[in-house]
């Protein structure tokens, strides 16, 4: 038989897909996950797998590729997609459709499909990291090409196949979920103006800002080449650091984020997400940067962290462009090394001390007290060479209102000195 392998969640959308694809195609289904540290009890979703029609579950552990490879160069990056979104689906994706690819090719598997509707950005994601991996593999959309058209029809379709449903129709967000972020999306999020309902049971990594503890809690973060390497002066893997930060910033009600995003197919979107140990190691990346880059550096830094930003959010990792961006990323890193305290406090996070060996703060420098190093005489020679443009524009704005100097042929004095003639 035909041998299809599945990228699976045990959600609703992939729970559907192993009895369709069974239907349609008259296929085996081998369901493939890939660990990321999403919460999950692996033996229930092999039972699911199972249950719904897949011939077995196979799980992929990629915890520490996902921390490494991709969580900490997105740390380095500084990015937030659109400025805001922490890009905690999109760092996973590439890295769970290269596990799948793999996994199809081991298995002898001819197609690979996946639960992606044809709304989403998803889709781009893994089929561009698929094609990266096997150009010439069959991929299966079935959102792209079946009759269901909502999650209600979904439902419906399992219950009339005795499978049973995976979530409560009154709880039945979108969710993607790993160690870095949880997204809610669908029900009442569709609607702007809706407020989310964090005092529901809607968030699962983060309490409510509002239920929060009353007291402030101090974290600090040391990093070492722009990576972080230990909380609260106790040195960690990555995964262990993550995880837990996100109990300690998740019960301070800190990384929430409600978005309305672009997506890659050209909509907006609306999507909840949390993401507590991810915000606050951002934060404090940041701040060390403050201290560690220069300014032209800094500043050029943050233009390439936008277009990794782009890059990653759609879908294209395996790509030459955002190798050459992590190979700058990494050389501005070298000197971002130190330690970072933050206060969290119901949902807010407050810089509390920075501190590197190779910080370019020099307080002798930034104090008002005059030190050897700096003599306030020298700026007024420097005013006036950086001023000198606009000087000499001045003046002549200044000859023409007076006494009409000649113009450059074809203009005619404006508002700003010169405006073009209709002729020109």
């Amino acid at each position: 038989m035909k041998k299809i392998a599945l990228a699976y969640s045990g959600g609703l959308d992939t729970t559907v897909i192993v009895p369709w694809l069974k239907e349609n195609y008259d296929c085996d289904v081998v369901a493939v996950c890939g660990d990321v540290g999403q919460e999950c009890d692996w033996a229930s979703l092999e039972k699911k797998a199972i249950s719904s029609g897949a011939i077995k579950l196979i799980v992929a552990d990629l915890k520490k590729e996902f921390v490494e490879d991709f969580l900490w160069p997105l740390v380095k990056s500084g990015s937030f997609y659109e400025g805001r979104y922490l890009l905690g689906t999109s760092a996973a994706r590439p890295l769970i459709a290269k596990s799948l690819t793999q996994t199809a090719l081991a298995e002898g598997c001819t197609a690979i499909a996946h639960g992606c509707t044809g709304k989403g950005n998803d889709q781009v994601r893994f089929e561009l990291a698929i094609k990266a991996f096997a150009p010439e593999m069959e991929i299966i959309a079935p959102w792209r090409i079946w009759d269901i058209s909502s999650r209600e029809q979904e439902i419906e379709y399992l219950e009339k196949r005795n499978i049973p449903v995976p979530m409560k129709k009154s709880d039945s967000y979108s969710r993607d979920d790993n160690m870095w972020h949880i997204s809610h999306e669908g029900l009442d999020l569709e609607d702007p103006w809706n407020e989310p309902k964090y005092d529901g049971d809607m968030l699962k990594m983060i309490t409510s800002p509002s239920k929060a503890p009353d007291a402030p809690e101090y974290v600090t973060l040391d990093f070492t080449k722009g990576v972080p390497v230990a909380l609260n002066g106790k040195k960690m893997d990555g995964v262990a650091l993550i995880k837990e930060l996100n109990k300690i910033a998740g019960r301070h009600g800190v990384g929430l984020l409600d978005m309305v995003e672009n997506r890659v197919v050209g909509m907006k979107s609306r999507g909840v997400y949390e993401t507590p140990a991810g915000t606050v190691i951002m934060e404090a990346h940041a701040k060390l940067e403050q201290l560690c880059l220069d300014r032209k550096t800094l500043s050029f830094k943050m233009q390439v962290g936008q277009r990794f930003a782009d890059t990653l959010y759609e879908g294209e990792w395996y790509c030459p462009l955002r190798e050459a961006l992590c190979a700058f990323i990494d050389s501005t890193q070298r000197n971002v090394s130190g330690t970072v305290r933050l206060k969290l406090w119901k949902g807010s996070i407050t810089d509390a001390g920075a501190k590197s060996p190779y910080s370019l703060y020099d307080a002798s420098l930034a104090s008002f007290t005059t030190g050897p190093l700096f003599s306030h005489k020298d700026s007024e020679g420097f005013i006036n060479l950086f001023g000198l443009p606009t000087k000499v524009r001045a003046r002549l704005e200044a000859r023409i209102k007076a006494d009409g100097a000649a113009l450059p042929k074809g203009a005619a004095p404006g508002k700003d000195g010169f405006e073009a003639t209709a002729g020109d």
